[in-house]
């Protein structure tokens, strides 16, 4: 059984060896950087803040109008939210042993037939990719049943910026055209045990330093 979520799917398509050994073999970890363990604090700060009004430390307390923005939506706030679907695209507990496809969604707000779906990001505003919220949009369809239209926003905090997009319900069997194709190729390398390297500009941050295309930094 393939199990997959958006950053997984996303790591297959960067180097499908580095996947093989991170994710399928385990024989080598990535490390965190000290980018990554910066956005997963303000995470936090932005949870702590949108869920129970914790205050915000005085270095984050620049994001407060963006997150007052977001209280300022009427529904029912759903944070750090886990969802996931079966193989069969049905909801699923988030750790179920049938489940395909899982992922967190940062904040979720939903309103009768309208739902919302913001995810915070701390990096660089510059190549935006949404794939993310389509994939949180799919699956928040299938666990709420009764959302027919959704605005979706990545938030970039450090950059006050907001890339939105819109969907409805009816769409959604076009979204899954976004990731039906990178998911044939990773059932192709599983079933055949074949994964490529990819060399890239991330090369010198791979921890699989037995690759050929592997450079120190």
């Amino acid at each position: 059984m393939i199990y997959w979520s958006f950053s997984s799917l996303k790591d297959f398509i960067n180097c499908p060896k580095q996947y093989y050994h991170t994710k399928v073999a385990k024989d080598y970890v990535k490390k965190q950087t000290q980018q990554m363990l910066y956005g997963t604090e303000v995470h936090k700060a932005c949870e702590g803040y949108v869920r129970d009004g914790a205050p915000l430390a005085k270095n984050y307390e620049r994001f407060k109008p963006q997150l007052d923005a977001l209280l300022g939506i009427s529904g029912t706030r759903y944070c750090e939210h886990e969802m996931a679907l079966t193989r069969g695209r049905e909801p699923c507990a988030f750790d179920s042993e049938t489940r395909w496809v899982r992922g967190v969604v940062d904040l979720l707000i939903v309103d009768g037939t309208d739902a919302y779906i913001v995810d915070y990001k701390t990096g660089s505003n510059r190549y935006p990719d949404p794939k993310q919220l389509k994939l949180m949009a799919l699956m928040t369809y299938e666990h709420f049943p009764e959302v027919q239209s959704i605005k979706a926003g990545l938030l970039f905090v450090l950059h006050n910026t907001f890339i939105t997009e819109e969907y409805e319900r009816k769409d959604r069997f076009k979204l899954w055209d976004n990731f039906l194709p990178d998911l044939k190729r990773l059932e192709v390398a599983y079933n055949n045990n074949v994964w490529f390297p990819k060399a890239g500009p991330l090369c010198g941050w791979c921890p699989v330093n037995t690759c050929n295309f592997y450079r120190e930094r």
